[in-house]
């Protein structure tokens, strides 16, 4: 990367928020945040870009803003993928170890890797992610990791993470007028870096990131990528049904929403009222808390609803033993977490960035897990790749402060920046 002082720089693209972050890694391997923003989106629908000048524009006001905190220019940049086209598929590769010796050399598992990615080349779709499952050495199979053992013939089950080629074609145009694209992840397996662990992957997690136009389901099992799929609804829905029960603006309604909204009418007073003039001034009257929260529950209800119909499908309805991880802007609703396990028959929890370090205030919250795990997704992916750790060694500061220490402190640093 050619940031100042190898910066590395996120960026999510949302339906209803564009986020971007800088950090930088030290020497101990730890990632830094040293600053992040967000602008509304504009431009996009469902995750995917609908009207490219519009969403570049707001491309490039976040950017400016992260430029501005950081005191750097902007020129390289991760870039996240989501959108309802992104689909997992099964793939396989087979090669022949050549060497007289019969050694599984990091070479093979490479050349492995990519005949199962060209076996499953999709049409009109690219491939973001490959994942390896397993591998086979002759007849020994379920192997981990073939790297040293001895064999003629190694195969590989591969997971592919695809996603349509408009889509990102469209994406990447809105965002290259500004920056470079050095890198892409899908947004949910980026996120997964820094709200799940070890422990919940191997027992079986979701990460459920409810979005502003979709919501994503993420599963692992077995410390590995098991299933994603990308529903076309969020929290944007929610909105739009406010604004038209109460009949007032969209920001009215998101204002309302978040500050007087709750996902259970039964715990409202009946006579509890909001007034209008005091979030607008533009508007009069009053409405109802408790039939605001009964908007919320209905759309709530059906959005937890489909991800449940789809954990049946799958079957695994009930049966993921470290639950629901919730991520995204519509997962700071009051009462959401007791209203997914309410529904889902699983524990549930809010998903907050963690593994980083620096100015940290900003990011205590689920909406940033994807654009902080950009970060760490990157770094990490960089070390498994053992190379490319040249560009990951400088800080702008060397204050250090854990994140995992610092609990409830880390809203402060928010307004600083956030309109």
């Amino acid at each position: 990367m050619s940031n100042k002082d190898n910066t590395i720089i996120s960026l999510d693209v949302g339906s209803s928020n564009i986020r971007a972050a800088a950090a930088q890694i030290n020497v101990e391997g730890e990632v830094q945040i040293l600053g992040v923003t967000s602008v509304k989106s504009r431009g996009v629908r469902r995750g995917s870009v609908i009207d490219v000048e519009d969403a570049s524009g707001a491309v490039g006001e976040v950017i400016n803003k992260l430029e501005r905190i950081i005191d750097c220019r902007v020129q390289d940049i991760i870039l996240g993928i989501g959108g309802t086209e992104i689909k997992l598929q099964k793939t396989k590769g087979v090669v022949a170890i050549g060497r007289a010796n019969g050694t599984v050399e990091e070479e093979d598992i490479q050349r492995v890797l990519e005949a199962a990615k060209n076996a499953a080349m999709p049409i009109n779709s690219e491939i973001v992610h490959s994942v390896a499952r397993n591998y086979k050495l002759d007849d020994q199979d379920e192997i981990r990791n073939p790297l040293g053992l001895k064999g003629i013939r190694l195969e590989a089950d591969v997971l592919t993470v695809e996603d349509s080629s408009t889509h990102i074609g469209n994406l990447t145009k809105s965002v290259g007028h500004y920056v470079n694209i050095d890198e892409v992840a899908i947004n949910s397996i980026a996120a997964s870096s820094v709200v799940l662990d070890k422990g919940q992957k191997e027992l079986g997690v979701a990460i459920v990131d409810i979005g502003g136009g979709t919501t994503s389901i993420t599963i692992y099992e077995e410390g590995e990528l098991n299933y994603i799929k990308v529903l076309p609804i969020g929290a944007g829905h929610i909105t739009n049904d406010i604004a038209i029960g109460l009949r007032t603006s969209i920001d009215v309604a998101e204002r309302i929403k978040l500050e007087y909204g709750s996902a259970f009418p039964q715990e409202i007073n009946k006579r509890d009222i909001i007034e209008l003039s005091e979030i607008d001034i533009k508007e009069e009257g009053t409405v109802l808390r408790h039939h605001v929260a009964e908007i919320i529950e209905a759309r709530l209800r059906e959005i937890f609803e489909m991800v449940n119909n789809d954990l049946k499908k799958i079957g695994k309805a009930g049966l993921l033993p470290a639950g629901v991880v919730l991520i995204g802007g519509g997962s700071e609703l009051p009462g959401v977490v007791s209203f997914a396990k309410d529904i889902l028959g699983l524990p549930a929890k809010t998903g907050y960035p963690t593994e980083v370090m620096g100015v940290l205030d900003k990011i205590d919250s689920p909406s940033f897990s994807t654009v902080v795990g950009l970060l760490v997704n990157s770094y990490q992916s960089a070390l498994k790749k053992n190379k490319n750790h040249n560009k990951y060694t400088h800080f702008f500061s060397t204050d250090k402060i854990n994140i995992k220490k610092i609990g409830g402190k880390i809203k402060r640093w928010t307004d600083n920046f956030l309109p």
